[in-house]
């Protein structure tokens, strides 16, 4: 049976009162105050009863403190069996899921309950809804402006052995014979004992990690042999060839070798390029390859952020995480940017300008950014430096066509084909041009002429424009999302994870997030507003003043005159001693 309680309604009696006052105040105050206040009841738990008979049955545990112990588990990068002991004894955590039962019933969580519902939350697709839920009702509570946004990846592994080529291709083929002798005993028997001695002993298991450099090419070949042999062998057999182990012996041998049949024989050939997405460890057929950060998965991780000033005294808003993603380590950052920006707006969480590196910064990028009236600001991904004079210096009016040279010289005609465009000026003005030797136009045989399409032409003014104050004043706010990463990776242990699996790795990606958020919000929350008023402010301006020059003491100085006439407007206005007088 399905079991929820109503957290909705309040309690007659405080249900923790036997903790005394400070004690209270201090949990409510907490990251436990918040999540019991605001997030437990936007947990959906109503997705989950289809999993239950609504009358049969034993009585589930409650399903609002189970659901929020497994997003805890990820908020605290806790273990099965630390998650069972905070859920039994740690006081913070029955305030946050409103535990009040201290029996084995209502205060104790067996580790089957624990895998049950992480696996009923991968089968529903719960923790992106998790994740939308909280950061909607987060953006609500705190007013977020979503407008500005950065944009950033992280590289993380998951609970997996790095294999090389050998090992790969060895362990590879020691679980297809495991799960062969395991059902299908039969055909593991028929098979040669060599083979079997070879990769199930544990002495054929130490030869393979302990190959000599001089002798890898030979092992290859072996192993290489060894794999077509099986995948020919029981290609007709129905029942092995949906096995799961026999798909990774495919997909490994069509990654790692190559066959070439001559004259009836074939030849096993080693494959010298890999591809990225290649098999990396059998146990983990979801992880890929990237050529800079090595074998696992990727994070992408969108956040809010604002621009504040330095002596701005309002407290900094908080910085929400509006979309997050786990893709294969192979798959390229710049695919990220539509998605994102879909997704987004889809939750009306889009934003209008986005900061984001040089790998988000593809013209691709840029135009459909620009289409969908958003502001990307990212470097463009390119060695050679800004020219001194290019296609940023000249003119131009509709449809892209040059009006002026950098030196105010109309061109003498203008063609266009598609998105290309030439446009010819005067050969004599050139030759006595200050600039020629800079200049980008080149002689032709009607006259001096540039080339150049809609795409370099927006490459060359996104250069000159990183050459600007203004970009560097907005830019140096992306910097801020190294700061997430880290925090990412010191609170909730993103970067190593426990799982395996695509499916596993994105549920521990969105939950993570989803508690930074949490975290985020409690402390703005608890942020004690800077005090107001005149007896507040001029005590510290006149501080610094000791440490400070001249110029220090006369800022400081205005400010404390500005602050007293304020104080004699209002004492004017509540004494009016100049009415009475007259009266």
């Amino acid at each position: 049976m399905f079991h929820v309680k109503d957290h909705k309604t309040d309690y007659l009696f405080e249900p923790f009162g036997y903790m005394g006052s400070k004690r209270l105040k201090r949990i409510k105050e907490s990251w436990a105050g918040f999540f019991q206040e605001e997030i437990l009841r936007e947990l959906p738990v109503e997705e989950l009863m289809r999993h239950y008979d609504p009358a049969q049955g034993r009585p589930s545990k409650e399903m609002y403190a189970v659901l929020g112990a497994v997003l805890l588990q990820q908020m605290m990068d806790l273990t099965d069996e630390e998650t069972i002991d905070n859920f039994a004894f740690n006081l913070q955590w029955h305030y946050a899921l409103n535990v009040t039962d201290e029996s084995d019933k209502g205060s104790y969580l067996s580790p089957k309950t624990l895998w049950t519902m992480r696996t009923m939350m991968m089968q529903d697709g719960l923790a992106p809804v998790i994740f939308d839920r909280v950061a909607e009702k987060l953006k609500k509570i705190f007013a977020v402006d979503t407008k500005q946004q950065r944009l950033d990846s992280m590289h993380i592994f998951s609970n997996m052995r790095h294999l090389g080529r050998v090992g790969l291709i060895a362990q590879t083929l020691r679980k297809f014979l495991v799960n062969l002798k395991r059902h299908n005993r039969e055909q593991y028997e028929a098979l040669d004992e060599e083979v079997r001695e070879r990769y199930m002993s544990k002495r054929g298991e130490s030869v393979f990690s302990l190959v000599k450099p001089s002798e890898a090419e030979m092992t290859l070949r072996t192993l290489g042999q060894d794999l077509f042999e099986l995948i020919e062998r029981f290609r007709k057999h129905e029942k092995i060839c949906e096995m799961n182990s026999y798909g990774l012996l495919v997909r490994v041998f069509g990654e790692q070798f190559q066959v070439k049949t001559s004259e009836g024989e074939s030849r096993i050939l080693i494959n010298k390029k890999v591809p990225s997405d290649s098999l990396q460890n059998p146990s983990d057929p979801d992880a890929t390859y990237d050529g800079h950060k090595g074998k696992g998965y990727q994070v992408q991780v969108l956040e809010s952020y604002s621009e504040r000033k330095e002596g701005d005294e309002e407290a900094p808003p908080l910085n929400l995480i509006t979309y997050v993603e786990a893709q294969p380590a192979h798959e390229h950052d710049s695919h990220t940017v539509k998605k994102a920006l879909k997704k987004t707006r889809q939750e009306n969480r889009a934003p209008s300008r986005i900061l984001a590196d040089s790998l988000y910064g593809g013209d691709d990028n840029h135009v459909d950014c620009q289409d969908q009236g958003v502001e990307l600001i990212a470097p463009v991904k390119t060695n050679k430096p800004c020219p001194n004079v290019g296609l940023a210096n000249f003119s131009y009016g509709a449809q892209n066509w040059i009006t002026e040279c950098p030196m105010g010289h109309a061109p003498i005609s203008n063609y266009h084909r598609k998105d290309r465009h030439s446009a010819w000026f005067d050969s004599d003005l050139c030759l006595n041009c200050p600039l020629r030797e800079k200049c980008p136009v080149k002689r032709g045989g009607k006259g001096h002429f540039i080339r150049y399409s809609n795409k370099e032409l927006r490459l060359e003014l996104r250069k000159a424009y990183e050459q600007t104050p203004e970009f560097r004043e907005h830019y140096r706010y992306r910097a801020g999302c190294e700061a997430t990463m880290s925090e990412l990776d010191r609170k909730t242990g993103i970067k190593n994870l426990r799982v395996r699996g695509m499916e596993a790795v994105s549920l521990c990606v969105f939950l993570k997030a989803t508690g930074i958020n949490i975290f985020r919000a409690a402390r703005v929350r608890n942020r004690k507003p800077q005090p107001l008023g005149w007896a507040a402010r001029p005590l510290p301006a006149l501080c610094r003043v000791l440490n400070s020059g001249q110029k220090a003491f006369r800022l400081a100085f205005a400010a404390l005159r500005i602050q007293i006439a304020e104080i004699r407007a209002d004492f004017d206005a509540t004494y009016p001693f100049q009415e009475n007088l007259a009266a």
